[in-house]
């Protein structure tokens, strides 16, 4: 499945469909960057072979920067990474009883050689994964540094802007009920 038209740029792995709530954050990024991706479910367990194949040939196909998200053991960033030079995201899911603990210690304690570039557990990892991406595409893509830049200056806005309006607004509505 391929998230936006062209060639994909990168490529995002769940190991199953329920992962889908949590990646859906990647997916908004890159939309709203305009960069093609396309989306797979490959399990390392229980689709070994196939997730073999994607990893082998995802070069081929353009895509420069795999996501690999996956819950429990969370072997699925491992297993690319071990098939592919490509830069490789792991994003732990917290789908399991441990709320993707587990998940967060099998994708960063990858063994020395196969390196897996791992983000925090959840939608605020698949979110700061896309990002990721995008940095590591900008390198050589000036259009898309702009977008990260002006992305950046939109964050620092809302922060000082917006937000710091409603905190001061709520402090005064403190003051003046007394509680403050």
């Amino acid at each position: 499945m391929t998230g936006r038209a062209g060639n994909p740029r990168v490529g995002i792995l769940m190991g199953s469909e329920s992962d889908l709530s949590v990646m859906e954050s990647a997916f908004r990024i890159l939309d709203d960057f305009e960069v093609p991706y396309e989306v797979r479910i490959l399990s390392a367990h229980r689709s070994p072979d196939e997730t073999a194949r994607y990893a082998d040939s995802a070069g081929q196909r353009g895509v420069q920067v795999l996501i690999a998200g996956a819950g429990w053991a969370a072997h699925l960033a491992g297993v690319v990474a071990s098939r592919t030079t490509l830069p490789v995201i792991g994003v732990p899911i917290d789908s399991s009883p441990l709320q993707g603990m587990d998940a967060l210690l099998a994708t960063v304690q990858m063994p020395p050689g196969i390196p897996v570039a791992t983000m925090c557990i959840g939608r605020g990892g698949a979110l700061n994964a896309a990002l990721f991406a995008l940095q590591i595409l900008a390198l050589n893509d000036r259009t898309l540094d702009g977008k990260l830049k002006a992305y950046r200056v939109r964050m620092t806005e809302e922060v000082l802007g917006d937000r710091n309006s409603k905190l001061t607004e709520y402090l005064a509505n403190r003051k003046q009920e007394g509680t403050a």
